[in-house]
């Protein structure tokens, strides 16, 4: 099996676009029926679209702020890189408010921040470059996952993943659905399977539509399925992304990624993480330490905006939950492999 990848046929979406005058977003909430960019002309423009799961995935959402800071300078008046920083202040609060669970948002914040104090006059240009680094870092740390994630799945497997892990939810050919079609390409997968993600439906609406435009065939699943899958024999892999992985190896992730990991440690079904380093958090120990985003309540109370609920009945609507460290098999990041993590092995691959 080659390890080379297509990436022509493989890697085909690209959910974010710079213009040079606007950041256009391909706007997830209309996808798979309508294919139609949102055009963001100001920071908040872009922290709505965050917020309103326009653009979703934390890698993605990291490149957005990126961009969203490069908007926010049109408004700021001043060669003085002190007095702009302070004024582009009150644009990353915002940016950063739009969605407090992915680590990405935080981190790339900070690289532009960081970027702007090593500024001079050109500190407009410099925000600028920091931003496409951002975004270029991001697509090949995605491929180099890919090729370690798949290295991991054994010939003829079958795979389920959970949410939106791909082009969609990066710069481009995914986290988690990068292994995949890293894993396919190779003829290591065989099967793939995708559970539907209540209550936005990334998986039915973005994950196999994605697989479907790279002539991957992909079978959905309701999420409660997923244990009776696993019975069956029919995985050998759950591999997911993350939004926050801690000092160790504690990851917060889509809302029933907790309850795949604890069927798969049932039924012998191996798990593995893939995500950027930017999402390892190192300053926070453990899972019971994350902050997990509960959103509107309606939105539990219909599909696709049609209330499917009786009237007066409450719901609880946390986004995230976190898988512990020892439910996990793997984590792979770009700089490499972690197996069965832990806080040793964790401040071993990224420090204290």
């Amino acid at each position: 099996m080659s390890a080379d990848i297509d990436y022509a046929r493989y890697d085909r979406i690209r959910p974010i676009r710079w213009t040079g005058d606007a950041l256009e977003l391909l706007d997830q909430r209309k996808l798979p029926f309508v294919v139609e960019y949102l055009s963001c002309r100001t920071s908040d423009e872009v922290a709505a679209a965050i917020h309103a799961l326009a653009v979703r995935g934390a890698p993605a959402i990291g490149i957005a702020a990126a961009w969203g800071v490069v908007l926010a300078t049109r408004a700021i008046d001043s060669d003085d890189v002190t007095d702009a920083a302070s004024k582009l202040e009150p644009a990353l609060q915002r940016l950063n408010a739009a969605r407090p669970t992915a680590v990405n948002l935080a981190w790339a914040l900070a690289r532009m921040r960081a970027a702007l104090a090593r500024a001079g006059a050109d500190w407009r240009d410099a925000l600028e470059r920091e931003a496409r680094a951002i975004d270029t870092e991001d697509l090949a740390a995605n491929r180099r996952m890919g090729a370690l994630g798949a290295a991991l799945i054994e010939p003829g497997s079958g795979v389920l993943t959970h949410c939106n892990t791909g082009s969609l939810a990066t710069a481009g050919f995914g986290t988690a659905l990068g292994v995949i079609r890293a894993g396919v390409a190779q003829g290591r997968i065989d099967e793939v399977f995708a559970g539907e993600t209540r209550p936005w439906l990334q998986g039915a609406r973005l994950t196999v539509w994605e697989l479907q435009q790279d002539g991957i065939d992909a079978t959905l699943i309701a999420d409660a399925a997923a244990s009776h899958l696993m019975k069956t024999g029919k995985v050998q892999w759950v591999v997911v992304g993350a939004d926050r992985i801690c000092a160790n190896g504690d990851t917060a992730n889509k809302i029933g990624t907790y309850q795949l990991a604890i069927a798969a440690k049932h039924h012998g079904v191996k798990v593995m993480v893939v995500a950027p380093s930017s999402t390892v958090d190192m300053a926070t120990a453990s899972g019971d330490l994350i902050e997990i985003e509960e959103r509107d309540p309606g939105e539990l109370h219909g599909i696709g905006g049609t209330r499917t609920v009786a009237e007066g009945i409450g719901a609880w609507n946390p986004v995230f939950d976190v898988t512990p460290h020892d439910l996990i098999d793997a984590i792979v990041t770009e700089k490499g492999v972690i197996e069965h993590p832990d806080a040793a092995s964790m401040r071993a691959a990224f420090g204290a």
